[in-house]
């Protein structure tokens, strides 16, 4: 894993100010109900133990106190009430495109933080796993103001390492990682080809068994519609290839239209299978309304 790499000027330092200053009143105004009932802790945490008495269910048996006392003892727990979340974030360089008046990976990274800043408000444990082809850093779940505003300068100041994208080596760390149920918050714009990420759709249903896995997706209009601009110079932003496109060929615009949209179907039919609802962001507008929208439908669907 890479070691820190910042870039903590005074645009972040005022950026993560007013992100503060917006989250406080989101949540409280508009998260608040929504978020407490959709991602509350949904674990168990061990209480105490006591004797056993007939129709308790033996696989509670604690088997150590059993033997230290000569008789049946089970262990007793309370619901840990508590959410452990993590927020992941996919850095590869086509987070560095962007048609709107923020680039994807400034979304990505706004996003990351309102959530950690959101969660914290909820005294929750609250991790971040920044990732390209490799884990490039990695701060575990905790709670306090300190530790979320620590989070919100790394999602701001981080200048990652790799260029490239291959987030099942992320997931794949975070099924690790992680010791307990946690919602994982996967921000991506899902923009991979199968043949550089193989492992993709395996490492999404591992990590989505044992975890609340939560994909936002950032989707930019450009990234399914080539321009008819003529000849037009393309650069792919995470292997450095370059070609000259004839856009004002209609052959070449459906090619580059289809191939996009297999792409995102093939993304589409993991989550489907998956049961997992994804966030699609349109990152031409603002994000707040279709992240809220997606509060206030899994809080629906809690009740």
């Amino acid at each position: 894993m890479a070691g820190l790499n910042h870039v903590f000027t005074p645009e972040v330092s005022a950026q993560i100010r007013r992100i503060e200053l917006s989250t406080r009143g989101l949540v409280e105004s508009l998260f608040s109900g929504e978020y407490q009932s959709v991602f509350k802790g949904r674990g168990l945490e061990f209480s105490d133990v006591r004797e056993y008495q007939p129709g308790d269910d033996v696989r509670a048996i604690d088997w150590n106190v059993t033997a230290r006392r000569g008789r049946p003892f089970i262990k007793e727990f309370v619901e840990e009430r508590q959410l452990t979340a993590l927020v992941m974030v996919d850095l590869s360089a086509s987070k560095s495109f962007g048609t709107g008046e923020k680039s994807n990976a400034l979304i990505a990274s706004e996003i990351g933080a309102i959530l950690a800043l959101a969660a914290t408000s909820n005294n929750d444990r609250i991790g971040l796993l920044l990732v390209t082809d490799h884990v490039e850093h990695f701060v575990p779940p905790d709670t306090g103001r300190g530790h979320a505003l620590r989070v919100v300068l790394e999602l701001l100041a981080f200048e990652p390492h790799g260029r490239k994208t291959a987030l099942s080596t992320g997931l794949r760390y975070a099924d690790k990682v992680l010791r307990q149920r946690t919602t994982v918050f996967l921000i991506s714009d899902f923009l991979v080809d199968e043949s550089a990420d193989p492992n993709l759709g395996h490492a999404i249903r591992r990590l989505a068994w044992d975890h609340d896995l939560v994909p936002i997706r950032l989707t930019d209009p450009r990234t399914y519609e080539l321009p008819d601009v003529g000849l037009l110079a393309m650069v792919d932003p995470e292997n450095g290839l370059r070609r000259v496109v004839n856009t004002a060929d209609a052959e070449v615009r459906r090619g580059y239209r289809v191939k996009a949209e297999e792409q995102r179907q093939a993304v589409d039919d993991t989550f489907r299978d998956l049961r997992l609802h994804a966030v699609d962001i349109d990152t031409t507008d603002e994000y707040l309304p279709p992240l809220i929208g997606f509060f206030r439908q899994r809080a629906r669907a809690a009740r």
